[in-house]
């Protein structure tokens, strides 16, 4: 009879749980995304799952962090100057989802609980507030900079939903520099331009 918990001499078990959670979390949200579907992923007991990250919520933040240096960031997007600053963040941001598969799950994921947990929705806001975004808009428009960070977000939050989770047609197959044309320039308004009456 199989026993449960730790298999003696597991190795590499924490990371393996951690990569799987943030599989699972992408694939199914947090709701959706069950212990035992994230313990089978990994190819250990449920037991050990809670060994290591104790609950599901503990779970869902250790590994769902998003991993974006906004210091960076900033100098990267800055560095040409103002003008196409919002066609180089939407194309910063189509990369991300498409060419690191690393973190797609994590964006996937967050943006995925956020409707129904409230530790996804908190990551998100600090993805759109002073932990984030609030950041680069601020030193590019420091008047109502956390408006333009929240339209920005909204905009890109809105595009992740429909390209990548809903899959709306003709957005979800559209080559991405045909949708930095179309989008980068209402971002760059956000971010630069006359937002009207405070």
């Amino acid at each position: 009879m199989a026993r449960s918990g730790r298999r003696p001499g597991e190795s590499g078990a924490r990371e393996r749980i951690a990569e799987s959670a943030r599989a699972a979390f992408g694939e199914f949200g947090f709701d959706g995304a069950t212990i035992r579907i994230i313990a089978t992923g990994a190819g250990v007991d449920p037991a050990l799952v809670h060994h290591y990250f104790g609950s599901k919520q503990r779970l869902f933040l250790s590994v769902m962090s998003l991993p974006f240096n906004a210091e960076f960031l900033k100098r990267q997007l800055l560095a040409p100057g103002l003008t196409g600053v919002g066609e180089r963040l939407v194309r910063f941001f189509l990369g991300v989802w498409d060419e690191q598969p690393s973190v797609r799950p994590i964006l996937t994921g967050i943006v995925r609980s956020a409707m129904t947990e409230p530790d996804a929705a908190l990551l998100l806001r600090d993805f759109l507030g002073r932990q984030g975004l609030f950041q680069l808009v601020a030193a590019i428009a420091p008047d109502r900079a956390e408006l333009r960070a929240v339209l920005v977000g909204s905009q890109l939050i809105g595009l992740a939903m429909a390209r990548y989770i809903v899959g709306l047609e003709p957005l979800a197959s559209a080559d991405p520099e045909q949708l930095v044309a179309s989008i980068g320039p209402a971002i760059e308004r956000y971010l630069t331009g006359d937002l009207g009456a405070a």
